[in-house]
C-alpha cells in the first residue's frame, strides 16, 4: 500500500490551479471493523463541509485485509492542507490511532494518475481501462469539435491549425481530468474491477 508516512502535504510540489487528491491508508486492527466504520462515517461528513472540497472514494478491505484507503478530492492544495492541518482532522484521527496498526498513512496526488485507482490498490486490466477511456473520449472529441467549429465561425482568428488543435486538445483534456473520468470511473467500478471479466 501506500508508504509514506504521515508525509507533510506542503512538502509536495502542487499545481494550486489543479484538483487535488489526499490519500489516506489505514490498516486497522483486527475486530475493530465496527468502530473504525462508524469514526469514518463521522470524519466523512465533517470534511464534506470543508471549503473546496470536491468528492470521494473509499476503498474497503479486499477478503482478508483490513486495510482501508480514502481518496478525498479539493479543488487547490491550500483547501487541501487546511483540512489536513485543522484541529478537527487531528482530533479524529487521534480517537482512532489506537486502532491504527500503521500509524495516519497519507499523501498527496494531481492529474490523471486518479482516473483509474491509486497507487497500491489492484487495478483494473488494461483493456478494461482502454474501453472505458475510449468511450468517455469518442463522444467528446465529437462534441467538442463541434463546438470548436461554432467557435471558429464567430473567432476566425483562433483558425490557425495550431491553435484550433491546442484548443481542442485543452478542452478535451480538461473535460476528462476534472469532469468526466473522476464520476465516471466511480459509476463503472463494479465493472472495472469485476475479476469474472
Amino acid at each position: 500500500m501506500l508508504n509514506i508516512l504521515m508525509k507533510s502535504p506542503g512538502s509536495i510540489a502542487v499545481d494550486q490551479n489543479k484538483s487535488v487528491a489526499l490519500i489516506i491508508t489505514h490498516t486497522i486492527k483486527a475486530g475493530e471493523e465496527k468502530r473504525y466504520e462508524g469514526w469514518l462515517t463521522e470524519i466523512l461528513s465533517a470534511v464534506s463541509s470543508c471549503h473546496g472540497y470536491l468528492g470521494r472514494e473509499i476503498f474497503r478491505p479486499a477478503q482478508g485485509t483490513r486495510t482501508y484507503t480514502s481518496i478525498v478530492r479539493f479543488d487547490t492544495n491550500n483547501n487541501l492542507n487546511a483540512w489536513v492541518e485543522s484541529e478537527t482532522r487531528n482530533s479524529f484521527v487521534g480517537r482512532v490511532s489506537d486502532l491504527l496498526e500503521k500509524g495516519d498513512v497519507h499523501e498527496i496526488r494531481t492529474g490523471i494518475d486518479f482516473w483509474f485507482t491509486p497507487e497500491g490498490l489492484r487495478s483494473p486490466k488494461p483493456w478494461k481501462q482502454f474501453v472505458l477511456t475510449l468511450s468517455a473520449v469518442y463522444p467528446l472529441s465529437l462534441i467538442i469539435s463541434r463546438l470548436v467549429t461554432i467557435l471558429l465561425s464567430v473567432a476566425p482568428i483562433l483558425a490557425h491549425p495550431l491553435i484550433s488543435g491546442l484548443l481542442m486538445a485543452a478542452s478535451l483534456t480538461a473535460l476528462l481530468t476534472f469532469v468526466v473520468m473522476p464520476h465516471y470511473t466511480r459509476l463503472m467500478k463494479w465493472w472495472l474491477y469485476d475479476e469474472t471479466g
